[in-house]
């Protein structure tokens, strides 16, 4: 299976897949991805379409931490 899955700049997480991936619920209900090989997940939390982007980042101005924090050795 081969996934991306990019942090978009102050914006969702975008999911690139070979249509293999399985997106559930809190519940554990399986959310349906048929047709979706690209898709994009809300990181901003206001989005009326939950898990999904529906584009609201822009209009709160929501602000991500963009870089990884490197592990302390």
């Amino acid at each position: 299976m081969t996934v991306k899955i990019t942090c978009r700049p102050n914006g969702p997480y975008l999911i690139e897949n070979d249509g293999t991936v399985e997106l559930t619920d809190t519940a554990g209900t399986k959310i349906d991805l048929t047709g979706k090989p690209k898709f994009a997940l809300c990181r901003c939390g206001a989005s009326a379409l939950k898990p999904f982007c529906d584009g609201t980042h822009s209009k709160i101005c929501f602000q991500a931490a963009e870089a990884a924090v490197a592990k302390k050795p």
